[in-house]
């Protein structure tokens, strides 16, 4: 059985699987043709990728005062803009897609330097419940709409999954355990993509005029946006410690994809024998359940709760005429972790074709904007009435 994800072209991949970056496949395809290495190719996508960052920086440090804006949602927008403005070669496009894969799970990581997890314990079930609660909605409502709006069975289920767990994530882990078709997975990428985007957007905006603090923004954020990158880089515009909250309450969403798949692989997996020798075969990758950065977030996130990053002290150089000194790891590192963002949301941007996401049929697109409105208002009113 030949897998949904084999025949899509490398740019339709490039373009429309690259707002999650994160993802390291569930089920996946061996073939006997091995894929030519871009390692030496990429460095134009590293050079140019830096230059968006440090422009998205000088922008929001010149705007500050009228629009304050942060780096990361202006370095998705000027790589959106060079994009989709400018053709790029291929290699930049692969080094792109290299930073992302690369940067993303480290930047989470670090992220968790700066996360009490004594202050999370405060709203840990509650924001569980919102997070279980609001899944089930928005996987529910993508698929039923679909159906009802004549979208095929499998799209509107993917888009669900999408819209409900984690993005570019969910859809690929279980486009193959569903045998969905080439189109079924390009709808849903390019639709999930689309809204995951607009909300990273929305949500800043809208969370002064819905009167959400910090805890509850990033709640809210956490629970309704579509993918991890989204997520941080919104949290993070509204406030560190939305940001911070966010990641925590993304990663648990994250998480919850591990049931799911799980069950599906055991299904797929006991139902599809290893075809003869010479063909394809799929394998399931049980470890690759939970993404490895989530236990680093926690171990980090624990690290600063029990107080063992250390704050490292510096004896008196006299010969600078200065005293003793002091750098706290802790706010290093969250630190790193905001440039590392910054330089991953640019180089999504220089890999989202806007052309091919807004390719997608009428019918995928309101699936998921339903879907997606749909999960952000029963999220915003579980947490005024469970969290608030």
């Amino acid at each position: 059985m030949r897998s949904s994800l084999d025949s899509l072209s490398a740019d339709a991949l490039a373009s429309l699987a690259c707002m999650e970056g994160t993802y390291e496949p569930i089920v996946e395809t061996r073939t006997v043709e091995p894929r030519p290495s871009l390692l030496g190719e990429r460095w134009p996508g590293y050079l140019l990728a830096g230059v968006v960052a440090a422009s998205a920086y000088g922008l929001a440090y010149g705007i500050r005062t009228w629009i304050p804006i942060s780096a990361a949602i202006l370095a998705i927008a000027v790589g959106l803009a060079v994009r989709n403005l400018l053709p790029l070669p291929e290699s930049i496009v692969a080094g792109c897609n290299r930073i992302i894969k690369r940067i993303i799970p480290l930047a989470i990581v670090l992220t968790g330097a700066g996360l009490n997890l004594k202050h999370m314990a405060e709203i840990g079930l509650p924001a569980f419940c919102v997070i279980v609660l609001c899944m089930t909605i928005a996987i529910a409502t993508a698929y039923y709409l679909g159906r009802a709006l004549g979208l095929g069975h499998k799209v509107a289920m993917l888009i669900g999954a999408g819209t409900g767990i984690c993005g570019n994530s969910a859809i690929v882990a279980v486009a193959p355990l569903i045998e969905a078709e080439d189109e079924d997975l390009v709808l849903s990428i390019g639709t999930v993509n689309l809204f995951g985007l607009l909300a990273m957007l929305a949500c800043p905006m809208l969370a002064g005029t819905l009167g959400l603090g910090d805890e509850g923004f990033g709640v809210w954020a956490g629970t309704s946006i579509h993918a991890v990158p989204q997520v941080v880089a919104a949290g993070f515009a509204y406030s560190a410690d939305a940001g911070t909250l966010a990641t925590l309450v993304k990663l648990m969403r994250v998480a919850l994809l591990a049931p799911l798949v799980f069950v599906l692989a055991l299904i797929y997996a006991r139902h599809h024998a290893v075809p003869e020798k010479g063909g394809s075969r799929f394998i399931v990758r049980y470890a690759r359940l939970v993404p490895w950065f989530v236990w680093g977030f926690v171990l980090m996130a624990t690290m600063s709760t029990l107080g063992l990053i250390p704050t490292l002290q510096f004896e008196p150089m006299e010969f600078l005429g200065r005293g003793a000194s002091q750098v706290s790891l802790q706010s290093a590192m969250t630190g790193a972790g905001k440039l590392l963002l910054t330089l991953a949301m640019a180089a999504i941007g220089l890999e989202v074709n806007i052309r091919l996401l807004v390719g997608v049929s009428g019918r995928a697109v309101v699936t998921g904007l339903l879907s997606t409105l749909a999960l952000m208002a029963a999220s915003f009113w579980m947490i005024r009435l469970m969290i608030s």
